[in-house]
Formats: C-alpha cells, structure tokens, sequence
C-alpha cells in the first residue's frame, strides 16, 4: 500500500486540491471500508452474474474513495487543533488547513452516500444511514465518540457496515448476526490498536481514549482479548474465519514482547489486513465457483 500511495503522489502532486484529498483519504487504508463491502457482496451471491452488477460494483466503488474522504475528512476537519501536534501528520497523513474546496468535497461524498439510498432495499439503507451517521458523530459533536473511552472503540464499528450494505443489496436482508459481531469485535480491536501511537499526542491535547485510560500495556491486552473473542465468534459461522482472525491476538503479543516500535507495527496492518481479506474473500468466491 506504501507504493500506491507514492504513485499517487507522483501522478497528482501533493500541493494540488486532488492531491490533498487522495492523501486526507488515507490511501493505506482504502480497502478498510472498499474490503467489506467486497466481501459482503461475495458472501451474499450465489453466482457470479450476481456478484458483477451495476449496483455492487457502484457501492464497492463508493467505500473504495468517496466514503474514505468523507470519513477521514470529517475526522479532520474537526481534529484540525489536535493534529496540530501529532506527528502522525508530518509524513504520511495530512493536516486539514481550512481549504473550502476541500469542505466541500468532503460534503460531496457524504451527499454520495445519501444519494445511493433510493436505489437499496430497506435493509441496506438502514445500514448506509448508520454507516453516515457514525462516520460523522465518531469526530463530530455532539457525540465525537473518538473522545469517550470504550464508546470510541464500539462506534468504530462502522468499518463493518460498508459489508452490511453490500450482503443486503444483494439479498435483502442482513448477514448473519454471528458475522456481524465477531467483524464488530475485530474493528473494536484495530480502532484500539491504531490508538496506541496516540497515546501520549492525545494526553497533551486533554483528550481521552480507551488507550489513553488504559495505558500501552494494558491496551495491548485489551486488543488481544477482543481480537481473540472476535476469533471464537467467527469460528462459530465457520472453523475458518475463526483461524484467520486467530492471527491478530498472536500478532498483538508479538509486538508487545518485542523490541519493535508500535509506530512501526501500527504501518504494517494494512499489509496484514489485505492478506487476511483476500483470504476470506478467494474463499467466498471458490464457494460460487464450486457451487455453480
């Protein structure tokens, strides 16, 4: 992902309005929202003519960029005074200056969202209207979750909604409880884990995470636990999903007990998460093949 990102840079410059929004959506983790909606639409199809329509490939399209501008652009605008001190911002990511077109174009992709909603079943609306509402309320007041210990670890499970819409456009009705959960417990996990580089920008800013109350220790155990509930949940839908995501709690202790920087850890789950997703979604798709 480091070199999409830098092939990014090299065909729009950075110092451009496009430019700045492709770094503000955060090409790393385009997929993190992109990948569920894959792999709902995989899970929800029963042959391939299903899986290839105008309306999943639009909303897999959707989460791949304009949700990612309008999530991490949100997030933003609204941390503009904090990130004023993270050193996150220096290199990788960027710090939202006050630009109207960029305002604007952050809008444009939530107004996207609304949009698409005359063209889903009922289900699939009410998960793009919880996916919008939280994308919002997770940096903006009046909830600004990210500033609410444990609240800012459950609300992150709106990665998990993108695969929500995608099954029930689809189908028409919503995945598996049991799916939903143990992919709920593992953004619960991820949000928490991201938060440790955090730790101590968050404390000079006054704001308080669950990683900030809990300290990096503990919430190295915190993720471990949640990430292996979220295995033991997903074992129960399929023996599988449960060992792939049985990766996470080991891969959190590693880290723990070595010598290897969080900061540098934190850049190496976009690399693990695009494995572990294809993963998932080469299964979903050799069920269709075997099927038909």
């Amino acid at each position: 992902m480091a070199s999409v990102t830098a092939r990014l840079g090299a065909l729009v410059p950075p110092d451009t309005t496009v430019g700045y929004l492709l770094r503000l959506s955060r090409p790393r983790f385009w997929l993190y929202l992109a990948g569920p909606a894959a792999v709902g639409a995989v899970f929800a199809t029963r042959e391939t003519a299903e899986l290839f329509t105008p309306l999943t490939v639009g909303l897999t399209l959707y989460f791949l960029v304009p949700a990612n501008v309008f999530l991490y652009g949100v997030n933003d605008v609204f941390d503009a005074d904090v990130d004023a001190e993270n050193p996150k911002k220096e290199g990788k990511e960027v710090r939202y200056q006050g630009d109207r077109a960029v305002l604007a174009a952050v809008l444009a992709s939530g107004v996207l969202g609304v949009a698409a909603l005359p063209l889903l079943p009922t289900e699939a609306v009410v998960a793009m209207l919880a996916f919008l509402a939280l994308s919002v309320q997770y940096s903006a007041p009046p909830f600004r979750f990210k500033t609410t210990p444990f609240l800012d670890s459950l609300s992150n499970g709106l990665y998990v909604l993108p695969g929500v819409v995608a099954y029930a456009t689809v189908t028409g009705s919503f995945p598996p409880a049991l799916a939903v959960a143990g992919a709920w417990l593992w953004t619960m996990a991820m949000h928490t884990f991201s938060a440790i580089p955090d730790i101590e920008p968050d404390r000079t800013a006054g704001i308080e995470t669950t990683a900030t109350v809990l300290g990096e220790g503990t919430t190295y155990a915190y993720c471990a636990v949640v990430w292996a509930v979220s295995a033991a949940v997903f074992a129960l839908v399929h023996p599988a999903w449960g060992g792939l995501i049985a990766v996470y709690p080991v891969f959190t202790a590693g880290v723990a007990l070595s010598d290897v920087s969080v900061d540098r850890a934190y850049w190496w789950f976009p690399v693990l998460n695009t494995v572990v997703g294809a993963l998932l979604t080469m299964g979903g798709l050799w069920r269709i093949v075997y099927a038909t």
